[in-house]
């Protein structure tokens, strides 16, 4: 009875999921995405300072943490197991050519999250005991007089949190765990619980802190072992660029058993798994980045920009180079019949001798824990929103049970919930920033040109 209500589930979750990620979402996404691009005069071309800044103090700005610890706490939230499994679940699912679609994705959304980024950081506030707090709700209030739907955002966000941020996050840590080293799930979900209660339960500083040392490390740890696939893949890397390429726009087949199912099942999987990738346009980073101490919004908006661009451009571009070039070279490996993407990443790093599994354990175990830690903060300071900070402590409490329980969760199923959430979550943030694109360019015109320039307006205070 159990296996047919979870059948049932599935299959209703499924129909919406094909709904909310039809044409019109995606026509909205990356329209946005290229919308801004052309209003902020492509903010893009800034990625080199926007990096520079990224690991430079501004200590005597308002804010609560540094901007590198604001952009390491975003980091934590997308650079997970999107850029994993979720590359290989696009590719698995939408074909070679979902990585392309992944890839502008996270190209043009550097334009998106400069701008969502920049309006949190403007129309942030400071409450009683000096918290900074902002994010889209914030800026649907008091930017645009529409509270009700920042509301809205705020209880999508909580919702989300749960799935995107956690329940996803430790099963697949546990998936990996139960495969590579044979770890009971049930075990995996307590550690995982205990730990992220140790954490969360200190706020934005202790998340940053350590979010600020587990981030680098991970992510510098995870781009070894790809390089290094890739350099015994490399006679392969041409042609797997071609193949994502043709099958980005066209259905056919390629070398090992690829399989394209043309632009709308590329599309479609591909900008899916950019966004839960990057996350640019969901609104969620920008709420990291409002704690952060800068003199001005331009200033952090670049800061949070260059998450995109490690996250989406360098990191899942990596991730997909690896195993589509690696299908290509193992036939053996029947694309048809391997839908997860955690296995296909899996065969993929198994031809590192030796360290191959060990790598790609702890990658998926640091940057899914690490994801689960940053979302805890943007779920709390979301239900803080609509809640008051009395439901805070129950919120925290939750948390850690949908933890622990996540890795009995059926992944296919957690995934749809994940992609139908990122999508209903998207809608009213990505309202807040085209309907404020005229304050966005007033401000990137002001600051752009002189970052240094310290701005003057005071932070509202409001009550906890």
């Amino acid at each position: 009875m159990f296996s047919t209500i979870m059948s049932v589930i599935n299959d209703i979750v499924s129909a919406v999921n094909n709904v909310v990620w039809g044409w019109p979402m995606i026509i909205l996404l990356l329209g946005t995405h290229v919308y801004l691009t052309i209003r902020t005069g492509c903010i893009q071309k800034k990625i080199i300072t926007a990096i520079k800044l990224s690991v430079t103090k501004d200590p005597d700005s308002e804010g609560e943490v540094s901007q590198f610890q604001a952009l390491t706490t975003a980091l934590a939230s997308t650079i997970g197991t999107g850029n994993i499994i979720g590359v290989g679940t696009a590719v698995a699912l939408g074909g070679p050519g979902a990585v392309l679609w992944c890839w502008l994705t996270g190209v043009f959304g550097i334009a998106t999250k400069y701008a969502e980024s920049l309006i949190a950081v403007k129309y942030r506030v400071k409450t009683e005991d000096g918290r900074m707090q902002g994010g889209a709700m914030y800026a649907l209030e008091r930017g645009l007089n529409m509270k009700w739907l920042g509301m809205i955002f705020a209880f999508l966000a909580a919702f989300a949190s749960f799935g995107i941020g956690c329940a996803t996050q430790v099963n697949a840590i546990a998936t990996v765990c139960k495969e590579n080293l044979g770890i009971d799930p049930v075990f995996v979900g307590i550690i995982i619980g205990g730990l992220t209660a140790l954490v969360i339960f200190g706020g934005i500083k202790s998340i940053s802190r350590v979010c600020e040392k587990l981030v680098p490390f991970m992510a510098f740890f995870y781009v070894l072992g790809c390089i290094y696939i890739l350099f015994i893949n490399y006679d392969y890397i041409i042609p797997a660029i071609i193949t994502i390429c043709r099958l980005a726009f066209t259905p056919g087949a390629a070398a090992g058993g690829l399989v394209g199912g043309g632009l709308m099942l590329a599309l479609r999987y591909g900008v899916a798994r950019g966004l839960f990738s990057n996350e640019s346009g969901m609104g969620s980073a920008p709420i990291a980045a409002a704690a952060a101490q800068t003199r001005n919004p331009v200033r952090q908006a670049l800061v949070s920009s260059t998450g995109t661009f490690w996250d989406t451009v360098v990191v899942c571009l990596m991730t997909g180079l690896v195993l589509v070039s690696t299908i290509m070279k193992n036939p053996a490996i029947n694309v048809d019949s391997v839908t997860d993407g955690g296995v296909l990443t899996t065969l993929a790093f198994q031809q590192i001798p030796v360290v191959g599994s060990i790598i790609l354990v702890v990658g998926i175990i640091s940057f899914a824990y690490s994801t689960v830690l940053g979302w805890a903060y943007y779920g709390e300071r979301c239900v803080e929103y609509f809640a008051g900070k009395k439901a805070l402590i129950p919120y925290r409490i939750l948390y850690v049970v949908v933890a622990v329980i996540a890795p009995v969760i059926a992944l296919d199923l957690v995934w749809l919930i994940a992609d139908t959430l990122n999508a209903f979550m998207a809608i009213p943030n990505l309202i807040a920033v085209l309907l404020l694109s005229n304050v966005i360019v007033d401000e990137t015109k002001k600051y752009l040109n002189d970052l240094d320039k310290k701005d003057d307006s005071p932070v509202p205070v409001v009550k906890n």
